[in-house]
């Protein structure tokens, strides 16, 4: 008996990792209903381009990603962040199959399946019970929410993926324990606001495995922390309950690892930007922390630039930065954001500015990450190997998350594979990156 060719399907992803999410889900159900993904637009039966739409640059990436694909195969149904704001995308683009905006995963289901219908082939079970994972098998990004209910005045992500909601706790850790199963050795745990988690349901309580956990992220990472493998967190505002899980960390349960996007030191910038603006606590948090946990390694993302940011505010980003000695920090210049609120605020900060500022930023940052990694120098770490050559492999301490942060070169006299933990002597460091010898 003859069956159809299973439809094929070319996949776009942009964006950030709770868009790769997304994607994964996407595809999950797309390969549970007997569809073959492929690499190349041509030849495909149509292509999904899953956008990214919080800045303006990432917004015109996504539509040339759309303009390609209308170019290579002319079937294309766009969804993601960007879907959130059609006129948009059909302004430049009008012969698409559907625009759908983030998390419709039904939508974009509805539009293949009238474009390319399924061939069902009952027999064969196309989909492992991790589901499909675009990450390299030993990592895997856990999603814990959708959405966020701050207002910051220069994000729009409200906008586009709604209040925060939260997955049920027991519903999260079904899926981390199937990640662990299938082989995976790092959880990233991420959302728009990780420390937030349940605090829309209440932090109401579910059953997993006899017990009740509450819905609360101190409850997450102590049960995530009891898998046996590594749990890195980002993502987390700096509640005050955050200084529970700095135990946790002390314990070895999860990584000493917190991505924390501070944003600003200055409270007249960060008053603008409608965050917090006690950076002098935040300080002492962080000083406490380390007191408990001295291995803590924080990764952090600034704005500079923002209108009505003057010299003296930048002066205090700078020296909070020394002061506050952040293993890891990623800076960007201020970008109008469509539908923000901070395109109206006053004192825009001319180009030139922006630029001097980002420099000087990121050379103050560097000779903090340089002198930090020295300290690492004849220590012995464990690394997580994610590449490996003919006798050198690329990996990551604890203290590095994936694609954003540093990496360590391992020497070795022997193969190593791809999710290996394994000991390493640092022999030498420098601003971003160390290096070593296998143990």
């Amino acid at each position: 008996m003859s069956t159809a060719a299973a439809p094929k399907i070319s996949f776009v992803s942009l964006g950030c990792p709770k868009a790769l999410v997304d994607s994964e889900r996407i595809i999950t159900r797309l390969r549970a209903e007997g569809y073959e993904l492929t690499k190349q637009h041509q030849g495909a039966d149509l292509v999904i381009v899953n956008t990214c739409g919080f800045l303006d640059s990432a917004k015109q990436e996504s539509l040339e990603h759309i303009g390609e694909a209308l170019s290579e195969n002319g079937k294309v149904i766009v969804t993601g962040c960007m879907g959130a704001q059609p006129d948009e995308i059909t302004s430049r683009y009008s012969n698409l199959l559907a625009i759908t905006g983030p998390q419709a995963y039904e939508s974009v289901l509805d539009a293949v399946h009238k474009a390319a219908p399924p061939a069902h082939d009952p027999f064969v079970d196309l989909v492992p019970p991790q589901g499909i994972k675009l990450t390299p098998r030993h990592y895997a990004y856990l999603k814990i929410s959708e959405g966020c209910s701050n207002r910051c005045s220069f994000c729009i992500i409200p906008q586009l993926r709604g209040d925060l909601v939260s997955r049920p706790i027991n519903e999260v850790l079904r899926e981390a324990e199937k990640l662990a199963k299938a082989g995976v050795k790092e959880l990233l745990v991420i959302s728009q606001d990780t420390s937030a988690y349940g605090l829309d349901i209440k932090y109401q309580p579910q059953l997993w495995q006899d017990r009740e956990i509450r819905t609360r992220f101190f409850e997450l990472a102590k049960e995530l922390g009891d898998m046996g493998i590594w749990v890195r967190m980002h993502y987390v505002y700096p509640y005050p309950h955050v200084d529970e899980i700095i135990p946790l960390m002390a314990e070895g349960k999860i990584l000493p690892y917190l991505d924390i996007p501070f944003q600003h030191a200055s409270p007249n910038v960060l008053k603008a930007m409608k965050r917090p603006g006690n950076q002098e606590k935040t300080l002492e948090r962080i000083k406490k922390w380390r007191s408990i946990c001295p291995d803590l390694a924080i990764r952090s993302t600034f704005i500079v630039g923002f209108p009505g940011e003057t010299d003296e505010d930048f002066d205090m980003l700078l020296d909070w930065i020394e002061d506050a000695q952040i293993e890891r920090a990623g800076c960007f210049k201020f970008e109008p954001v469509k539908g923000a609120v901070a395109n109206d605020l006053p004192g825009l900060v001319p180009e030139e500015v922006k630029e001097e500022r980002w420099h000087q930023f990121m050379q103050t940052q560097q000779e903090v990450s340089a002198d930090l990694l020295a300290r690492k120098v004849g220590k012995t770490l464990p690394i997580i190997i994610d590449e490996m050559g003919s006798t050198i492999a690329k990996g990551r301490s604890q203290y590095d998350a994936p694609e954003i942060d540093g990496v360590v070169y391992v020497r070795t006299p022997k193969a190593l594979s791809a999710g290996d933990i394994v000991n390493v002597e640092i022999e030498k460091s420098d601003e971003y990156d160390l290096h070593g010898r296998l143990v």
